[in-house]
């Protein structure tokens, strides 16, 4: 069988991925680089690192909801997904993590001082490994909007964040899930960060009847892909559209 370079690597389209700079995002204007990169050779301890295994995962870490002595208020939701490399394999034994504002919009952070309760049932922070098929599933509560002071009556939609680490701590890869049908994402500068319409629209879930439970909880599915002209966009990855 011959595999021809395309079949190899799909080189992803222009405006898929976050640029350094959006000026609508104003904390990209900060942090965006001024000067050309330099390019640094990766020692071995880069390129090595740690492997993710069951060692690193705390049972009952994928859900959310029980994690303390009672239930989180809100609305309780399944987030389900595949990882998936460029061809549409499964990425088995990878590590996955999530974080999230509450169900009134707060973080369980020092300097998150939004006007909101934080919830005692409810830190905002999982992780599971994927399985053979690459599937992962976490239990949790639908995040709240929240302001965040970027622009005049700025408010970020519901989402959750998600981390993804490979072989060694620089494979580490985040990105951002959304919901459907969500009003603010059109005027949200992080998530209108990626200028594809098509791959903005891969940050947002879709209603999923097979992982809704009866009387128990809505589904949403979330496939993560890494690479290709389909790859995910992630945030602390750039190729300088």
């Amino acid at each position: 069988m011959i595999v021809t370079d395309e079949e190899i690597y799909r080189r992803p389209g222009p405006g898929t991925q976050p640029g350094y700079l959006h000026l609508p995002y104003k904390a990209t204007l900060k942090r965006a680089p001024t000067q050309p990169l330099v390019k640094l050779p990766h020692t071995l301890s880069e390129t090595t690192g740690f492997s993710p295994g069951a060692d690193w995962v705390v049972p009952g870490a994928e859900d959310l909801t029980r994690q303390h002595g009672g239930a989180p208020i809100g609305e309780r939701i399944v987030v389900v997904g595949r990882v998936l490399d460029e061809n549409g394999r499964p990425l088995r034994r990878t590590l996955v993590e999530i974080w999230q504002a509450n169900a009134a919009g707060r973080y369980l952070h020092g300097n998150d001082n939004h006007d909101a309760p934080l919830d005692p049932n409810f830190t905002g922070c999982g992780h599971t490994l994927t399985d053979d098929e690459g599937r992962y599933r976490f239990v949790t509560i639908r995040p709240g909007a929240y302001p965040w002071r970027n622009h005049p009556n700025a408010w970020r939609p519901s989402h959750i964040h998600f981390s993804l680490f490979g072989p060694s701590f620089l494979t580490r890869l985040i990105t951002q899930m959304y919901f459907p049908g969500d009003p603010l994402l059109a005027t949200d500068p992080i998530f209108n960060c990626v200028s594809d319409e098509r791959a903005r629209d891969r940050l947002i879930a879709g209603f999923d009847w097979e992982a809704t439970r009866p009387e128990w909880a809505l589904g949403f599915r979330f496939d993560i892909v890494l690479r290709g002209r389909n790859w995910t966009p992630m945030e602390n990855l750039s190729h300088g559209e």
